[in-house]
């Protein structure tokens, strides 16, 4: 896997577009590890920002450990951590009387989290670094949108999740990063990737991403036709034109 072909593209992207820094929102998970770990070796300013909302302990723990990890490595990083609870909170309560949703909501955690990183990165002349990978970003669409698909720029999207843990393995992302089980984070009762994708792991899904013969085809086309709407362009009504 070529690094340097990658902390290159994400430098020269910067350098193109005027901007000083580089935000990424880390959560302790193998993409926003690596992600960030790409983004310190640029050399740029790097904001990396663990953002709790009523999290897991576990969870929280290791976006703490990789912040560490990361300014103990490089003297470009800041680490920065920003309790949202409080705000999730007081948002819950105004929403959830007439329009109560627990997936809705979760989605709603995603997208605060997304404010606030476009939010350090107006102040910062900044660009917001996504963490989404190929299965996710263009395979089952696993991201929310507007919220952990709200970014500018997307370094690892052509990237298998496989092939982010082997990315991770050779950046030497502390090893319970590697063999911490997916999530996104988002949900009180600690749900999994592997329970919110049809009970199929990453590489079973890259194998029918790839392979239409696959036996897993059906429940990959059944996530994939879900969330289809967020990998599309905006539909946009057009005028007719006058004759």
């Amino acid at each position: 896997m070529n690094i340097t072909k990658i902390t290159n593209w994400i430098k020269q992207y910067a350098i193109d577009n005027n901007r000083d820094a580089l935000i990424v929102g880390i959560s302790g998970g193998i993409d926003s590890s690596v992600v960030s770990t790409l983004c310190a070796k640029t050399g740029m300013k790097v904001y990396v920002v663990s953002m709790p909302i009523n999290q897991i302990s576990s969870q929280h723990d290791l976006s703490l450990a990789h912040g560490n990890w990361l300014i103990n490595k490089f003297s470009n990083v800041v680490h920065k951590t920003i309790d949202l609870s409080g705000v999730y909170e007081k948002f819950n309560n105004l929403m959830k009387n007439e329009f109560d949703s627990e997936h809705s909501f979760a989605n709603s955690k995603s997208r605060l989290r997304m404010v606030a990183l476009h939010q350090i990165s107006g102040s910062k002349s900044g660009l917001v670094v996504g963490t989404g990978n190929k299965v996710e970003d263009f395979g089952v669409g696993f991201f929310t949108k507007y919220g952990d698909g709200g970014v500018d720029i997307s370094p690892i999207a052509d990237l298998m999740k496989t092939e982010v843990w082997e990315m991770g393995k050779e950046l030497e992302i502390l090893q319970e990063i590697i063999n911490a089980t997916p999530t996104d984070g988002l949900w009180d009762d600690g749900r999994t990737d592997y329970d919110q994708l049809k009970g199929l792991t990453y590489e079973e899904l890259e194998e029918a991403m790839e392979n239409s013969e696959s036996k897993n085809i059906k429940k990959y086309n059944e996530i994939r036709k879900t969330n289809l709407h967020k990998m599309k362009p905006i539909p946009v009504f057009k005028k007719v034109d006058k004759k």
